[in-house]
């Protein structure tokens, strides 16, 4: 058992954090320990062994880096609420097909315990500027080819099936606009959902299916220290819509860029796929607007939970991007102008009084002028 001198917690790091996202001493203690009894002789202790608070996710894992050198990764991940055996098993699957993911040095599937390879601390999204979009948005497309070709084993990848799709988007109706909004819907308005879910279901369903990391956008990708990209938070990855990812990259909840330069870029991977050479242009095209209005429906809902159950209010400001991309792709399509019409006339109104709220017209322009970055 290590002692309290032998270890330092830094406490300042834990500031800001919901009480729920907080270790208590006992569970720091049996951490810190369980770390310490799995260190890679490799990577040597700089001091006493130090734990630094880093950002999560959107789940409830934490992370923590070590003071070895090589650094570490440590992460407290609850059972309870996290599926650590798909994270180790997805793993797996991704580094066989040659997909860059942090080697697993130890796990405790019974505390939810991991400690995991140091990917640094280049995120994409930073690194990002209309000089650099180009280079490491083809290095991420690329990493994508690679990782579709990835085995779908059913014993690793469930299948992003029609009830899970609907699942998701039903959050929209719970969360957004029930809880977040106070929007009760009626009878025609439920209707009118379904019809316009079910359409977005069968056009995600028609797609060649792939291994999908299901949340591949640039906060999700790393530039390593020999300019390849690591991939992160892949655990939740299925077996589902070859335009899902990329989707998710190129009409990034986080991030815009011109939706031409982005539609030009869609093409161009669907050239370059195996998976789609019996589908037309207009084809992939339609499924990629489709698909990206299923995931951003989804992540209104998954936005506004995150900030009213989990008190992760951050992902608020970036709601009125996510309803840009929503409302783009459902005018476009005959199929799904009434989603479109009717949010107009029913929800926007009612958008005005949320404190995170601006216009979702102009969401995303600029995108780096808010952090002095040109």
């Amino acid at each position: 058992m290590l002692s309290a001198r032998d270890i330092e917690i830094q406490q300042l790091n834990y500031k800001g954090l919901p009480s729920s996202e907080r270790m208590k001493n006992q569970d720091k203690q049996a951490f810190m320990d369980w770390i310490m009894a799995y260190i890679p002789t490799k990577n040597r202790l700089q001091g006493p062994l130090q734990v630094e608070a880093l950002a999560g996710d959107a789940g409830f894992r934490r992370y923590f880096r070590l003071n070895t050198q090589p650094s570490l990764i440590a992460v407290d991940s609850p059972p309870a609420q996290e599926n650590n055996p798909a994270y180790v098993s997805v793993a797996m699957a991704l580094q066989a097909q040659g997909i860059r993911t942090p080697i697993i040095y130890a796990v405790d599937f019974t505390r939810g315990f991991l400690l995991l390879e140091d990917f640094g601390y280049d995120l994409l999204q930073p690194l990002l500027n209309e000089n650099s979009l180009g280079e490491y948005y083809q290095q991420a497309e690329s990493t994508l080819l690679a990782l579709q070709q990835t085995a779908p084993k059913a014993q690793i990848f469930p299948v992003y099936d029609a009830l899970r799709l609907h699942a998701e988007m039903a959050l929209f109706g719970d969360w957004f606009l029930g809880e977040m909004l106070g929007i009760s819907l009626d009878r025609n308005e439920i209707s009118l959902l379904d019809t316009v879910f079910d359409v977005l279901i069968e056009s995600a369903l028609t797609q060649p299916q792939v291994v999908v990391h299901r949340d591949y956008h640039s906060r999700n990708l790393m530039l390593l220290p020999d300019k390849s990209l690591g991939v992160i938070d892949f655990q939740d990855a299925v077996v589902g819509p070859v335009t899902y990812d990329l989707v998710s990259l190129l009409k990034d909840c986080y991030i815009r860029w011109p939706a031409e330069q982005m539609r030009e870029r869609a093409i161009v991977f669907k050239a370059q796929s195996p998976h789609c050479d019996a589908s037309g242009q207009q084809q992939f095209l339609r499924w990629f607007d489709l698909m990206g209005m299923q995931r951003h429906i989804k992540v209104m809902g998954i936005f506004a939970r995150l900030a009213l159950r989990d008190g992760k209010q951050s992902y608020l400001k970036d709601l009125p991007l996510v309803i840009r991309y929503s409302l783009e792709a459902a005018k476009a399509y005959p199929e799904t102008a009434k989603f479109y019409d009717w949010f107009l006339q029913r929800v926007e109104p009612v958008l005005s009084a949320q404190a995170w709220y601006s216009d979702w017209q102009m969401a995303g322009e600029q995108p780096f002028a808010q952090d002095g970055v040109t």
